[in-house]
């Protein structure tokens, strides 16, 4: 019943998809009734990693670790499994053919044994691989040796034999349609083939009309492999706008609307290739205003990530992005609720795991997420909110996992990561807080100023080398020293029968400070 009616709430909506083009950068939002849903960035200049495949050497092999590490050219060499270094067809099989498999005894792993991997892979031998996950802080590109080179319809698997369905066309008429047209396809040798979601309902003409570029795409690949030299990069994925045409423009997309004269050409061409249809979906905008300023996304961008997101209700989340958990709490803020306090927390509840849902698309982040839900006695109410959470989550390309919630009142579930998040590649860290967020106090300053003043006088007193301090400050810490401590500092002059000096620096940092004799500028301690 909860997915009819999803289904019913989403075929009402209007689903717009705004691109935003100029030289450093590329914008994607995706709008329902006008309300950002999604959001995707890219730089042109910056080289396209994942879903790109390259054509690397085996620098190491960690028994260790299962894993060999490849050069492919980059900075960082790439991560590789020792699961995902020969293509495995059965991990590929959708349900039908899975169920099958098992009615006659069950898979037969592909995994090579270590000695296997080193007699097979030995260093400096070269081996194809494709990324599935891009550099992310100090951690190189994950690669998988299991290419798949997705098309419109289809996606081809060279190394397979398989030919499925996508587990998400769930009709099963109509999936004995599509494994009917997928019979009569023409394959090159040893290669596999699945149907798209975005498959489902397309005519065989179709179907054939990708296989051929899909094709004529990995006979290119395989010039590559003969001609270019090792590491290079022998497939690299389409741009932004064209990847938006061939994985975005379904049925529920009304308009696709782009404000650059020539991919707004680009994209009608490539359009006119799936129907003509879908071509009269690409409009161009021209009006003086910034197309994001005009469909109202720049302002919605400018709260989507931020630490705390308010729900309609009156709730609000609040949202930690580490390098590899994301933390959400769950708070009920002003929400009062019309029925009893169990039926006000599980209302904030739902409405806050539909919001997560869709921060974690807007944000593209990912890896363990713990939400911090408000505890619920109910466990019908905890299973409801679980349910609720998990429908949220079908529309995420990103593969996800849901697990029930812990008797701590937790819910755990990971978000494939694929690239690094919106808000890293849009930010950098922060040069006085280091990323920190936070920065000590005047208080905290003074105090460690006060420590290492008094160590150096001592050691001055206990060598009769007596100094006089000049002592270089922010201007926050300065204002503790002549209000509050004051009287502290005085004392400190009389104790050590010396002369304290203060000088304020505009543009040193709230932390920073030196120590140094005021006779000769000798800098005899520094805090920067």
């Amino acid at each position: 019943m909860i997915n009819l009616f999803s289904w019913f709430k989403r075929s009402k909506m209007k689903r717009e998809i705004i691109i935003n083009v100029e030289k450093l950068e590329t914008r994607v939002a995706v709008l329902e009734n006008g309300r950002l849903e999604e959001f995707m960035v890219e730089h042109p200049e910056e080289e396209r990693l994942v879903g790109s495949v390259f054509k690397g050497r085996v620098q190491n092999l960690q028994n260790d670790l299962q894993a060999a590490f490849i050069d492919i050219g980059l900075e960082k060499n790439a991560f590789l499994h020792y699961w995902d270094m020969t293509p495995d067809a059965d991990a590929l099989l959708d349900d039908d053919d899975d169920k099958e498999k098992k009615q006659k005894g069950g898979r037969k792993s592909n995994r090579l044994t270590d000695a296997e991997i080193a007699k097979r892979f030995p260093p400096g031998s070269e081996i194809i691989v494709q990324v599935t996950k891009g550099p992310i802080s100090t951690k190189g590109p994950r690669v998988t040796a299991n290419l798949s080179i997705p098309g419109r319809y289809l996606v081809m698997m060279p190394g397979t034999k398989i030919r499925g369905v996508s587990k998400k066309i769930g009709d099963a008429d109509e999936r004995k349609r599509l494994k009917k047209i997928l019979d009569r396809l023409p394959l090159p040798e040893n290669c596999g083939l699945v149907v798209r979601t975005v498959g489902q309902g397309a005519s065989a003409r179709a179907f054939a009309r990708d296989l051929r570029n899909l094709v004529s795409v990995w006979n290119e690949m395989q010039g590559n492999v003969k001609n270019l030299r090792t590491p290079c990069c022998i497939f690299q994925e389409p741009d932004l706008c064209e990847r938006v045409i061939r994985d975005w423009l379904t049925e529920d997309v009304d308009s696709i609307v782009i404000d650059d004269a020539t991919t707004y050409e680009s994209m009608r061409e490539l359009a006119s290739r799936i129907s003509r249809r879908a071509r009269a979906r690409i409009n161009r905008f021209d009006g003086d205003a910034g197309i994001f300023d005009h469909y109202g996304v720049e302002r919605q961008l400018q709260n989507a990530f931020a630490r705390q997101v308010a729900l309609k209700s009156g709730g609000y989340l609040v949202i930690d992005e580490t390098e590899a958990l994301i933390a959400v709490d769950v708070n009920t803020g002003h929400y009062k609720g019309k029925g009893s306090q169990e039926d006000a927390i599980r209302e904030v509840n739902l409405e806050a795991v539909e919001e997560v849902a869709r921060q974690l698309r807007l944000r593209n982040i990912g890896g363990l997420v713990i939400l911090d839900l408000i505890d619920m006695k109910s466990r019908k109410h905890q299973r409801e909110v679980v349910r609720a959470l998990k429908e949220a989550l079908r529309r995420d390309r990103a593969r996800t996992n849901v697990l029930d919630i812990s008797e701590l009142g937790l819910l755990e579930m990971s978000r494939q990561r694929q690239d690094s998040s919106i808000l890293s590649q849009l930010t950098s860290t922060c040069p006085y807080c280091q990323g920190h967020g936070l920065v000590k106090s005047p208080m905290a300053v003074s105090i460690e100023i006060q420590r290492h003043l008094i160590a150096l006088l001592k050691k001055s007193e206990r060598e009769k080398q007596p100094f006089e301090p000049k002592i270089v400050i922010a201007p926050q810490v300065m204002q503790r020293l002549r209000t509050e401590d004051s009287d502290i500092l005085a004392r400190l002059q009389k104790d050590f029968n010396t002369r304290l000096t203060f000088v304020s620096e505009l543009h040193r940092h709230p932390e920073a400070f030196s120590i140094l004799d005021a006779a000769t500028s000798q800098v005899l301690y520094s805090q920067t």
